[in-house]
C-alpha cells in the first residue's frame, strides 16, 4: 500500500464528515493503530486517552484479552453460519443472558441483527406487523421526540429530530409525529400511533440532554393505557453507561421493544439486538404470511455472539456496575469544579458516566482540537464536548481527562 493517508484521501469516505475539508492537503488525519485499555496510539506513537469510547461503544478497554480470546477462538471453530435456518450454541446462550435481566413475562424474545441502526428498524417494523396481524391497521404511525437520533438507515431515520441530517428525508419514511415533551402527547390523536420511541434518561446526539426525573415511568403509564408500544433505544445507553445494566432499570421500566448494540461485544465487533415480549411474537404464530421476513447475512454471526457474552462475563468477574457509583460521583465533582473554574462553560449535563460540558457559542470544534493536544480524544456535538469513557476507566484517568479540557478550554 502506497501511504496510508494519501490512500484514504484517494478513496475512503468517512462518516458526518466534510469531505472537501478532510482532503485537504493541509489537513493531516489522525491515523490509529492500536488501543490498550482505554488508551489509543497513532502512527506517530503519541498516546490518547479514548474519552468518546470510540463513537460510544467500548465497554471494558480496548483489546481487553478476555474478549479476543474469545473472538479468536470461536473464529477457530465456527466463523459464520446462516442464522436462517439453522441454530448455533452462542447465539442461544446470549438470548438467554440478555432476557435474565428483565423481569419474567416481560422481555423474553430475541431478535438478531448488525448495528444499532437496523436493531431500531427491526423494532418499527415488527410494531407494524403486530398490528396489521392483530386487526389494528390503522395503527401505522409513530411519535418520536424533538432532536431525537435512532440511526441512518431509512426506517430509523424517520424518527430522526435533527433536522441538518433527517430533514431531506422527511417523507420518504414512516409517518412519525414530533413532540417536544410527554405533555404534548395528551394533544395528540392516539388511535392511529402503533409506538413511541425513545432514548431512555438522556438524549445522545441531543447534546447530551437528560430527561426529567420520572418522565420514562410516566410515559410507560401512558402507553399502556392507551395500547401504544414502548420502543426503548438503549443502542447509546446500554452496558452500564447511566449506572445500571440498562437505563430503563433505574425507573422499573420493561418495554415492549428494547434495542441494543454499541456495548454489546464490548465496542469489538458488530452486532445488535432486538428484544420483545412473547404477546408480541406470539402475533407472528400460524400461518406463513405472519412470519417476520426481515434479517440479515451476518445475524446472530457466532463471532460477535462470543465477543458479547464473554463482555457479560466481565460484568460479573469484575462486579463492573457496583464500581461505577465511585467513579459517577467522582466525575461530577471533577465536572462542578471545572466548570466553577471556567467563564467559557455555559452547562455540565450528565447521566452516569456520560456528560455534555456545554460550551459558549463558536468553542465546540477548536475545543475538541485543543484537547487532542493534551492527550485526550472526543468529539463535539455543535457546542457541546462530549465525554463518555469506556466504564473501566480509573480516577486518575478521569482527573487526566477533565484536565486535559480544563487547559484546553
Amino acid at each position: 500500500m502506497t501511504d496510508p493517508i494519501a490512500a484514504d484521501k484517494a478513496h475512503c469516505w468517512h462518516p458526518f464528515t466534510l469531505q472537501s475539508e478532510w482532503c485537504d492537503p493541509a489537513h493531516e488525519p489522525l491515523m490509529i493503530v492500536r488501543g490498550e485499555g482505554v488508551w489509543l496510539f497513532d502512527s506517530n506513537g503519541e498516546k490518547y486517552l479514548d474519552g468518546n469510547s470510540s463513537i460510544w461503544t467500548n465497554i471494558h478497554g480496548h483489546c481487553r484479552p478476555e474478549i479476543a480470546e474469545a473472538i479468536a477462538k470461536q473464529a477457530a471453530t465456527l466463523d459464520h453460519s446462516s442464522y436462517l435456518g439453522f441454530a448455533h450454541p452462542l447465539a442461544s446462550e446470549l438470548a438467554e443472558k440478555l432476557v435474565f435481566h428483565f423481569p419474567k413475562n416481560t422481555l423474553e424474545r430475541v431478535f438478531y441483527s448488525d448495528n444499532g441502526s437496523t436493531a431500531v428498524e427491526v423494532a418499527l417494523k415488527m410494531s407494524i406487523q403486530s398490528r396489521m396481524q392483530t386487526g389494528q391497521e390503522k395503527r401505522t404511525r409513530f411519535i418520536a421526540f424533538d432532536n431525537a437520533y435512532h440511526g441512518d438507515t431509512l426506517g430509523a431515520a424517520s424518527l430522526g429530530g435533527v433536522n441538518r441530517f433527517f430533514s431531506r428525508f422527511r417523507n420518504l419514511g414512516y409517518d412519525t409525529q414530533f413532540v417536544a415533551s410527554i405533555d404534548a402527547l395528551k394533544f395528540i390523536d392516539s388511535s392511529t400511533v402503533t409506538a413511541v420511541v425513545i432514548e431512555p434518561l438522556i438524549q445522545g446526539v441531543n447534546e447530551m440532554r437528560p430527561w426529567p426525573k420520572g418522565m420514562l415511568r410516566e410515559l410507560r403509564e401512558w402507553t399502556n393505557k392507551l395500547g401504544i408500544h414502548l420502543i426503548l433505544d438503549e443502542v447509546m445507553t446500554g452496558f452500564g453507561r447511566t449506572g445500571t445494566m440498562f437505563a430503563c432499570q433505574q425507573e422499573n421500566v420493561a418495554p415492549d421493544f428494547l434495542c441494543l448494540a454499541k456495548g454489546l461485544t464490548g465496542g469489538t465487533v458488530p452486532l445488535a439486538a432486538t428484544l420483545t415480549t412473547n404477546a408480541v411474537y406470539e402475533t407472528f404464530l400460524g400461518s406463513s404470511e405472519n412470519a417476520f421476513y426481515y434479517g440479515h447475512s451476518y445475524t446472530a454471526n457466532p463471532i460477535g455472539c462470543a465477543a458479547a457474552i464473554a463482555s457479560l462475563q466481565i460484568f460479573e468477574d469484575e462486579k463492573t456496575l457496583d464500581l461505577l457509583p465511585i467513579k459517577i460521583n467522582f466525575l461530577e465533582k471533577q465536572l462542578a469544579e471545572l466548570k466553577a473554574k471556567s467563564k467559557h462553560i455555559v452547562e455540565i449535563r450528565q447521566c452516569g458516566l456520560v456528560a455534555g460540558i456545554q460550551l459558549k457559542p463558536g468553542l465546540g470544534i477548536q475545543t475538541t482540537l485543543a484537547v487532542r493536544n493534551q492527550g485526550l480524544l472526543t468529539r463535539n456535538i455543535l457546542d457541546t464536548l462530549v465525554f463518555m469513557p469506556p466504564l473501566c476507566i480509573s480516577l486518575d484517568e478521569i482527573e487526566f481527562a477533565i484536565d486535559a479540557i480544563r487547559k484546553s478550554v
